[in-house]
């Protein structure tokens, strides 16, 4: 138990910036104690934040998140109790603009060690195509990263690109060492295992897709922009970046036009979000339908444990689905 949680939060911060060495000594913070057996604490907002806490921080790190298994993360609410805990977090690993509520939070919580993740690789605009919505490379390395995609269009779901996962890795993995220095040189091989492996499932994902007799594909949620400009593919949704919202019956003519047109077999769904629109254009077209997951959290339903786990199983799907050779 981290015994600050026994400590009012104002009372904390009063005594953390007098440099109360009795305090600092108590906390969960192996580095800032010297105690080499306290755990780092950290929140992660949603699921592949999580993940990248328990990859790399291993046993130096208790985590919490903050975003409940089913819970779909784009409507997450959270309540007074997770607002104190976030409070009282050596580290929180969120992603600016996909949870307008976690935003918010995080702001206000003056926790010392905040890591966006929006700000450790390049956001990109995706339409419900998945395609650009304009030329990124004419922007340069400038383009602000923290708008919020309701506002900008920016797509948050970067972590559906194992490269991009690891770049926002590399940064999870310097931040655990700055706040723990202590255990830096196991945050640094565990990051390296991870980034490793990521760079396993992007081979994966190229072979096993560079061959298709489609390379378009269709799913309710608009989360696989990153994933299909990475791999050469045509993303199609039926909703946009917010699973939540209602198709138009034009775009769902546009669909069944485009699914005829670029030979399409199959549409998707996903686990934490409604699949009645996606069976609806399904039973129109024609087509069959499976599971795409965009990984935002895990359950019983998952195809997979984790997130390598799942994204294995969405590319066996892609591969069925666009008829791979």
């Amino acid at each position: 138990m981290n015994v600050r949680r026994l400590i009012p939060t104002a009372a904390l911060a009063a005594a953390v910036a007098l440099g109360a060495t009795a305090l600092t000594a108590c906390s969960g913070a192996a580095g800032a104690s010297g105690d080499k057996g306290a755990k780092l604490d950290v929140m992660a907002s949603f699921y592949p934040m999580q993940f990248l806490a328990e990859q790399i921080g291993k046993d130096h790190v208790k985590v919490d998140t903050l975003t409940k298994p089913g819970v779909e993360p784009h409507d997450l609410e959270i309540t007074p109790k997770q607002t104190a805990q976030l409070g009282e977090a050596d580290v929180v690993l969120y992603l600016k603009s996909l949870q307008p509520a976690v935003d918010k939070a995080v702001a206000q919580s003056g926790v010392k060690n905040i890591v966006d993740a929006a700000t450790l690789t390049k956001l990109e605009v995706h339409g419900a195509s998945g395609h650009d919505d304009h030329d990124h490379a004419a922007e340069g390395e400038d383009h602000d990263h923290g708008h919020s995609h309701g506002e900008s269009g920016e797509d948050p779901h970067v972590w559906l690109d194992p490269t991009k996962y690891a770049e926002i890795a590399k940064g999870v993995g310097a931040a655990l060492e700055k706040a723990d220095p202590d255990h830096a040189a196991d945050y640094k091989k565990n990051t390296d295992d991870l980034v490793s492996k990521l760079g396993t499932l992007d081979t994966e994902f190229k072979s096993g897709l560079a061959n298709t007799t489609s390379k378009t594909f269709i799913t309710t949620h608009s989360a696989f922009g990153y994933l299909a400009e990475r791999y050469g593919l045509d993303q199609e949704g039926i909703s946009g970046v917010d699973p939540e919202s209602e198709p138009s019956p034009a775009r769902m003519k546009e669909l069944q036009a485009v699914a005829k047109k670029d030979n399409v077999s199959t549409v998707f769904f996903e686990t934490l979000a409604s699949d009645k629109t996606a069976k609806t254009l399904a039973q129109d077209t024609g087509l069959k339908t499976d599971v795409l997951d965009p990984l935002e959290g895990i359950t019983d339903k998952s195809q997979g444990a984790d997130y390598f786990e799942v994204m294995r199983s969405n590319l066996k799907n892609l591969q069925k689905a666009l008829g791979a050779k």
